[in-house]
């Protein structure tokens, strides 16, 4: 009987970095994914208080945070079709949603 060979898992870590400011009822996300690219990629969001909201900073912390971590996962999704494009030599790739 033969048996087949497995390769080891790979196994990596990427960070995100974010980065929120805060002034005067808007906060501005800033989101950094470090991989093992040399280039990062970011993203940014943004969120504004409504003139009748109430001043609780945690909730335009988290919906420009969601915003920043929107635009990164899809910034990363267009970067993973440029490089199948490039690898495969096709052209307009879409990934399918899981």
């Amino acid at each position: 009987m033969t048996g087949s060979a497995s390769t080891p898992p790979r196994i990596r870590q990427w960070q995100v970095q974010l980065t929120l400011f805060e002034h005067e009822g808007a906060t501005h996300a800033r989101a950094v994914l470090h991989g093992d690219s040399p280039t990062p990629i970011e993203a940014a969001g943004d969120s504004t208080r409504g003139p009748n909201d109430s001043d609780v900073p945690e909730i335009g912390d988290e919906v420009a945070v969601a915003r920043a971590l929107r635009r990164l996962a899809d910034r990363l999704l267009d970067t993973a079709a440029g490089d199948i494009e490039e690898v495969t030599g096709e052209h307009d790739v879409t990934l399918r949603p899981l």
